[in-house]
Parts: structure tokens; sequence; C-alpha cells
């Protein structure tokens, strides 16, 4: 029996690599995402895909497609928490209401999706929360987007041992991992990363399948950074 897999924010950038790899690996996958016009393009490349609209910072909006996905396979066997969104501003001039938008999609949404999805997991489930390297440094300004990603690794090793040993708990940090134009980075952008070169989409897709496959059996509550050794090199100006 074909494994059910769920995405969030699978219709673009990492999540849309996910996806593909989630096929190539013979899933059943799901993709939500709160863009129409990314989840037209996902269906009509892989039209095997199943996609739903879904804010995941909305939580009636996540149940009712874990509702959905109930009626379509009965099960989740791999949930891939995904969806994310960045802004970064001065401390004074982030309001409230967007410091509470990106809280609520990349750190509340992941709460959603396991919430109104947690009697779907049959054994040997697994889910991977995708974080960020900014929950381990910053740069000026990313207070919001730094907190939802810190909070996201906290939440995984809380939930790893809530849900196991049923459903393992992972999550992937990435460093700089570009999605659109790598073939525009420069020979510096490379060089600077100690393993010799910028992150790719594929990378976090292969290193996510581990986490979610046999193979990662006995890996669960971790972190897995995943930025070419950045966050180990140590800099100054």
């Amino acid at each position: 029996m074909k494994k059910t897999a769920v995405v969030t924010g699978g219709g673009h950038g990492i999540g849309k690599g996910i996806v593909r790899k989630l096929l190539q690996e013979q899933c059943e996958v799901v993709a939500l995402d709160l863009n129409t016009d990314y989840l037209s393009e996902l269906k009509h490349e892989h039209p095997q895909v199943q996609t739903l609209l879904c804010d995941v910072g909305n939580p009636a909006e996540v149940q009712k497609a874990m509702e959905h996905i109930e009626s379509l396979s009965g099960k989740i066997d791999f949930l891939v928490n995904n969806a994310g969104i960045s802004v970064f501003e001065p401390v004074e001039n982030l309001s409230v209401e967007m410091w509470n938008r990106i809280l609520s999609v990349n750190l509340s949404g992941m709460f959603y999706t396991v919430k109104f999805g947690k009697h779907l997991f049959p054994e040997q489930s697994a889910i991977v929360n995708i974080a960020s390297t900014r929950a381990l440094m910053s740069e000026p300004n990313g207070e919001a987007y730094g907190a939802s990603k810190g909070g996201i690794v906290a939440l995984t090793h809380a939930l790893a041992i809530s849900l196991g040993p049923k459903t393992r708990v992972n999550c992937v940090s990435p460093g700089w991992i570009e999605v659109n134009h790598y073939d525009r980075l420069s020979e510096a952008d490379h060089a600077q990363h100690p393993a010799g070169k910028v992150g790719s989409v594929e990378n976090i897709a292969e290193t996510v399948w581990f986490l979610l496959s046999d193979k990662a059996a006995f890996i669960t509550g971790q972190n897995i950074v995943v930025d070419g050794g950045m966050t180990r090199k140590m800099i100054y100006v």
C-alpha cells in the first residue's frame, strides 16, 4: 500500500521540491498552499498530486483540510510542515498584526496540522517540520521570523516526546537554499560556504525523505541543520 504524504506550502520552492521527491518515492501526495496559482502549476506538472487551498494560519481551514484528507485516504503516513512567510522590519515598524500573522503561519500552523490530523497518523508515521538556521543565528530585523523558527525547533522535540513511539518528529533547518536562479549565483556565493556551494532545493528534499524513511527509524526530536556549514563558520569583519 502506498504511503500518504501531506506537504504544507507544497506549491512552490522547497515545498514543491519535497513534493517531487515524495512522488519519486511512490507516495500519494496531498499539497496544501495558500496560492492558487502555485497549486494550479503544481497540478499541471504533476496531475497525480491532490491539491488543497489552505491557510495554515487559520485553524478552521486546517481542520477542514484534515477532514478532506481523511475522506481521501483515511491516513497520513508522512506530514511535512513546510509553509512559512517572512517579513523583516525593525521592531518599531513591525505591526502587532504582522507579528501575530508570522507566528500563526510559521509556528501555530504546525500545531494545527498535528492537532487536527493526529488521529490519522498510523504506526510508524513520521513528521518533519521545516525550521531555519534563523532559529540559531540572526541578522537585524528578524525578530518575528527568528522567534517562529526557534519555536518550531522546540515544538518538534515536544511533539516527539508526546507522539512517540507511534510517530517520529524531526525538523530540518535550511540555510541559504537557492530556489529560483541557482545558475546565476557567483563563485563568491558558493565559496563562502565550507561545503563549497550554496544549497539547492534537492538538498532539503533528500534530507526530509531520509528523516521520513525507515532509515531514520532511530532518530526523533532532532533538528538537522542543512546549511553547508555556515552556522559553524566564525566570521569577523
